[in-house]
C-alpha cells in the first residue's frame, strides 16, 4: 500500500504544471544506508530465505561442486536453480575462497564472462568482503582486455575460456608468453600488468580435455571449484565476518566501464549505497514482487543486467533466470515458456530477436505462443521505436513494460516510466525522475563559464519546459569518479552555486509541464543543417514506422552548403521487399519537416567496400562489428554513433548513397 500510494503521488496530475525544465523526485521512501551484504542478510534471506532465487538454464546442477547438503538444486535434475539460501550459500564459499587466495578490501577483481552463476556469485562475494568488480566487455579484443585491467589495476582476474570467437586464454598467453612456463603459485610478473596476481577459469565447456587444452598455455591458472571454500569454521570465515562488519555504505565495490559510444571507455566508479537504492527504485517502478520471475537477458558486465537485472529483482525478492551466457532467442523464447516468467529485459536489438524467433515458431507449428504471466520488464539501451513497444504488448504481454533512461556514470537510472502512466507517455518519453533525485535541462545555446572551483551554470540557464537542452542529474545515484580520472571527472561533474553537485550527461532532452522526459540525441549526434538543430532519435522514430525497416541509425554528414546533412543507415527487414533509398527519403519528409529528409541512405549488407575499392568488408570494425556488415554497436546495444560517422563520411566523400 505505501508502495501504491508513492506511485499515485509522482504521477499525480493535481501537483501545478512545471513553467522551468526542474525536476525534484520525492524523498519517500527513504533511502537504504546498508551495504549490499546487509541488505541481503537482513532483507532477502530474513523474508524470502526458501523462494528461488537464481536459475540458469544453461549450466548443470550442483555446477561448482561442494558437499550435497548445501543444495539440493531445488530438486531439478536438468538445470541450475538455487533458493536464496543455497546461492547464499554458494556466495559465502566463493567469500571465504577471495580470503584464502589471497583477495582484500579494495582489491580490483575483473571477471569477463557471459551471463552465468560464477557471475552472480561474485557480485555478492566481492560486495561482502569490500572488494571491487570490474566488469569487461567480453568482446573486448586483447589489447582492450589489458588496457582495461591496467587500467583499473585488477589484481585477480576470473575469466571463462571462450565466447564466440574470443579465447581469452589464448589472447592472454599471445601477449604473455611467459604465462605458459610460470608455474602454479609463482608470481606473474607482467609488464604491462604488474598488478594482476591471480588468474582464476570459470568452466563453462563441461570439464574434461577441453579445459585441459585451453589451459595448457596460462599454467598458473587455476579452476574456480578449487578456490571455494566450504568449510564454515576456519580463519577464511572470520576473516569475512571481521571484513563485512568494516564495510561503509559510500565504499566503491564496483567498476562499469562506460559503453564507448563516444571514443575510449572510461571506469566508473560505483558504491553499495549507489546500487542497492538503485535497484530498489528500478523494482519499485516496476513494482516488482517475491512471485516474479525476471528473464535477465542483457550482459551482466553491463549495468543494465547487473542492476536493473539483478539487483532490481533480488531486492524485492523476486527470481533472476539467466536464459543462456549470451544473447540467445531461441533460448529466450524456451525459457519465458518453461519458467512461466512474468519479466523480460532488452535493448531493441534483444526484443526483435525474440519477436523473430516466435514469428519463426508460430510459422512451423500454425499455433501461437502464449505467455499469460509475462506483464513488466525494462526497455532501454537506445530509444524503443513506438511500432516496436505496440509489437511487445500484442505478442509478448508486456502490457507493463516500462521504459528506463540512465547512464552508467549515475548508477544507471534517473528517469523511468510506471505502469500508472498514460499510455502515451510510455510510449514517447523514458518517463519522470526518480525518488531522491533531481534533474534539470540547461541551455546550449553559449558556452557556461566554469570557474577553477569548477563552478557551474546560472540558474537562469534552466530552459522553459518544451525547449531542448543539456539534461544534468543530480542525488545519490552520482558514481564516486571515474577511476585514476579527475580530469575527466571535474568535465562532467561540477557543483553548481549553491554546492550541488550536478552530472553533465551529454544527452539533449526535453520536458514537459508534467516532469515527463524525452531524450532527443545526444549533444554530439544533434545534426545543425543551415543552423537548424535536427534531433536523430526523432528521424529514427518516424523511418522505424515504414515497413520494411527493421532498425535505423541516423547521423550528422558534412556538407558544404549547409554544413551538416542527414544521413540514414537503414536495416531491412529480412524476406520482405525492399525499401528504396527514395522511400526512405520520402517517409520522412511526410511524416516530419522536409528538412530531416535524409540526403544520404545507406543500407545494411551492402558492399560499399567494394565501391570504395577496399577491404573494409573484411576489416573488424570497433567493438568487434565487422565493418559495413551490421549496425556497429556496444556489447549492451548501443548504436556506436561516432564509428557511423567515421564511415558515412568516407562513403559521402565519394559519393556513395546520395539521393
Amino acid at each position: 500500500m505505501h508502495r501504491t500510494r508513492l506511485l499515485a503521488r509522482r504521477h499525480s496530475t493535481a501537483a501545478a504544471p512545471l513553467t522551468r525544465s526542474y525536476v525534484e523526485g520525492p524523498t519517500i521512501p527513504s533511502l537504504s544506508y546498508l551495504t549490499l551484504s546487509a541488505f541481503y542478510a537482513e532483507n532477502i534471506l530474513r523474508q524470502h530465505a526458501e523462494r528461488p532465487g537464481l536459475i540458469c538454464r544453461s549450466e548443470r546442477p550442483r555446477a561448482h561442486g561442494g558437499p550435497a547438503r548445501l543444495s539440493d538444486n531445488m530438486g531439478i535434475q536438468s538445470h541450475l536453480a538455487w533458493t536464496f539460501t543455497e546461492m547464499d550459500e554458494h556466495v559465502m564459499a566463493l567469500a571465504r575462497g577471495l580470503i584464502a587466495m589471497g583477495v582484500t578490501k579494495g582489491d580490483r577483481v575483473g571477471v569477463i564472462m557471459g551471463n552465468n552463476s560464477a557471475y552472480a556469485m561474485l557480485q555478492w562475494a566481492t560486495a561482502r568482503i569490500g572488494a571491487i568488480l570490474v566488469t569487461l566487455n567480453p568482446a573486448y579484443r586483447g589489447n582492450e582486455i589489458v588496457n582495461a585491467l591496467g587500467l583499473s589495476q585488477v589484481q585477480h582476474l576470473f575469466v571463462v575460456p571462450r565466447i564466440r570467437s574470443s579465447a581469452y586464454l589464448q589472447m592472454l598467453s599471445s601477449i604473455f608468453p611467459s604465462l605458459s612456463s610460470t608455474s602454479p603459485g609463482q608470481p606473474l610478473n607482467l609488464e604491462r600488468l604488474p598488478d594482476l596476481k591471480n588468474i582464476v577459469v570459470i568452466d563453462d565447456m563441461g570439464g574434461g580435455k577441453d579445459l585441459e587444452t585451453e589451459m595448457v598455455n596460462v599454467k598458473p591458472a587455476v579452476d574456480f571449484r578449487e578456490i571455494l571454500v566450504w568449510r564454515e569454521a576456519g580463519r577464511e570465515q572470520s576473516e569475512v565476518r571481521k571484513l563485512e562488519a568494516s564495510l561503509q555504505e559510500h565504499d566503491v565495490i564496483n567498476l562499469q566501464f562506460t559503453s564507448g559510444t563516444t571514443g575510449l571507455p572510461k571506469a566508473v566508479s560505483l558504491t553499495h549505497h549507489n546500487l542497492l537504492n538503485n535497484g530498489i527504485q528500478i523494482g519499485r517502478c516496476m513494482r516488482l514482487t517475491a512471485s516474479d520471475v525476471l528473464c535477465n537477458v542483457p550482459p551482466l558486465f553491463h549495468c543494465f543486467g547487473l542492476v536493473l537485472g539483478n539487483l532490481a529483482a533480488w531486492s524485492h525478492g523476486a527470481c533472476i533466470v539467466y536464459p543462456s551466457p549470451i544473447f540467445n532467442p531461441l533460448a529466450i523464447v524456451d525459457t519465458l515458456v518453461a519458467e512461466q516468467c512474468s519479466a523480460l529485459h532488452g535493448v531493441p536489438t534483444h526484443f526483435i530477436g525474440v519477436l523473430g524467433e516466435i514469428e519463426k515458431r508460430e510459422k512451423e507449428t500454425g499455433e501461437r505462443l502464449k505467455f499469460d504471466r509475462l506483464r513488466t520488464g525494462i526497455a532501454a539501451g537506445s530509444p524503443i521505436p513506438i511500432p516496436l513497444m505496440k509489437t511487445l504488448v500484442e505478442k509478448l504481454n508486456l502490457t507493463d513494460l516500462t521504459i528506463a533512461y540512465g547512464m552508467t556514470e549515475t548508477s544507471p537510472v534517473s528517469f523511468q516510466t510506471t505502469p500508472a502512466d498514460p499510455l502515451i507517455k510510455r510510449v514517447e518519453t523514458v518517463g519522470k525522475i526518480h525518488p531522491h533525485a533531481r534533474a534539470k535541462i540547461i541551455s546550449t545555446d553559449r558556452k557556461h563559464a566554469v570557474d577553477e572551483h569548477h563552478t557551474s551554470e546560472h540558474e537562469d540557464d534552466i530552459v522553459p519546459i518544451g525547449a531542448p537542452g543539456e539534461l544534468l542529474v543530480a542525488g545519490y545515484m552520482l558514481q564516486a569518479g571515474y577511476w585514476r580520472d579527475p580530469e575527466q571527472t571535474a568535465q562532467v561533474m561540477r557543483r553548481d552555486k549553491t554546492g550541488t553537485l550536478w552530472m553533465h550527461t551529454g544527452d539533449e532532452a526535453i520536458m514537459d509541464e508534467e516532469g515527463y522526459l524525452r531524450i532527443v540525441g545526444r549533444i554530439k549526434d544533434l545534426i545543425i543543417r543551415g543552423g537548424e538543430n535536427l534531433f536523430p532519435v526523432q528521424i529514427e522514430n518516424v523511418l522505424c514506422s515504414q515497413r520494411g525497416v527493421q532498425e535505423a541509425a541516423v547521423v550528422a554528414v558534412p556538407d558544404t552548403r549547409y554544413g551538416e546533412v542527414v544521413g540514414a543507415w537503414v536495416l531491412p527487414v529480412p524476406d520482405q521487399p525492399r525499401v528504396s533509398a527514395q522511400e526512405v527519403r520520402r517517409v520522412v519528409a511526410d511524416g516530419m519537416n522536409p528538412q530531416n529528409a535524409p540526403a544520404y541512405v545507406w543500407f545494411v549488407g551492402e558492399d560499399y567496400a567494394a565501391q570504395l575499392g577496399t577491404q573494409a568488408d573484411t576489416e573488424e570494425g570497433e567493438g568487434g562489428v565487422r565493418k559495413f556488415a551490421g549496425l556497429p554497436k556496444t556489447g549492451s546495444g548501443k548504436v556506436m554513433k561516432h564509428v557511423l560517422r567515421r564511415w558515412s563520411q568516407e562513403l559521402a566523400e565519394r559519393g556513395i548513397g546520395r539521393i
